[in-house]
């Protein structure tokens, strides 16, 4: 799979990739990174592409002309992704169903964000990773990348990493606990379920499934609600 980068600041991108199991899978050609200056489109001689706001108000807004021309440089087909605080909360669900585009575009912005022309004229989808705002969508780009490329077959090491993780199904991670033995003794108090070290996998799995109930009944009340809707509609099938 491919990615593009379109952004004012390059070197935030390129330095995600240096280290650990995207730089694999880099190595591997299971994906590719390209990361394009959004500065570079601009016309005059002090590469501006950014303009004041119509109507006033504080900090720039990126130009539609150069991202315009950013995304026509690009060859088809490609998914544009506009990252934005206005677009819809990306889910581990979207992270599944964009490993089927062949060729991913995601446009960071910066300052006041993106002239709305380009959003209403470029966007495939626009996303946001929460409900708080931050100085660029480059570490929201970083955070989409990151997410779609551990699901493509070969990028992690161990492909049951990908089974019962948090969100599948609307439930968290059930709890894990490492191996390591001879703990500091201010760890006694805090056993995992002796029942993990017995070997029964049926009964490993049962008591996971149940860990993860709690787990998401008690930090995600909402999506216990969710889960909780999926479970009826299953029982009255």
């Amino acid at each position: 799979m491919n990615f593009t980068f379109l952004t004012l600041f390059p070197s935030l991108i390129n330095s995600y990739f240096e280290d650990s199991i995207l730089k694999n899978a880099i190595s591997k050609k299971l994906i590719t990174i390209n990361t394009i200056n959004i500065r570079d489109y601009a016309k005059d001689k002090y590469k501006k592409a950014d303009h004041a706001q119509i109507g006033g108000g504080a900090g720039q807004v990126l130009s539609p002309n150069v991202i315009e021309d950013a995304l026509n440089d690009l060859k088809n087909p490609k998914h544009v992704i506009f990252l934005s605080p206005v677009g819809k909360p990306f889910t581990h669900n979207d992270s599944v169903r964009l490993t089927q585009k062949s060729h991913i575009v995601l446009l960071c912005g910066r300052y006041e964000g993106f002239d709305e022309r380009s959003i209403e004229m470029r966007a495939d989808e626009i996303f946001s990773i929460g409900d708080f705002v931050l100085t660029g969508g480059e570490l929201p780009a970083l955070c989409i990348c990151d997410s779609i490329s551990r699901q493509i077959q070969g990028v992690l090491g161990n492909p049951d990493s990908l089974i019962r993780e948090s969100f599948q199904s609307h439930l968290l991670e059930a709890p894990n606990f490492s191996r390591v033995m001879n703990l500091e003794k201010k760890f006694e108090n805090f056993i995992p379920p002796s029942e993990f070290s017995k070997g029964n996998h049926s009964r490993i799995a049962d008591l996971k499934n149940n860990l993860a109930i709690l787990k998401t009944k008690y930090f995600r009340p909402d999506l216990y609600q969710k889960w909780k809707a999926t479970q009826r509609v299953e029982n009255e099938k």
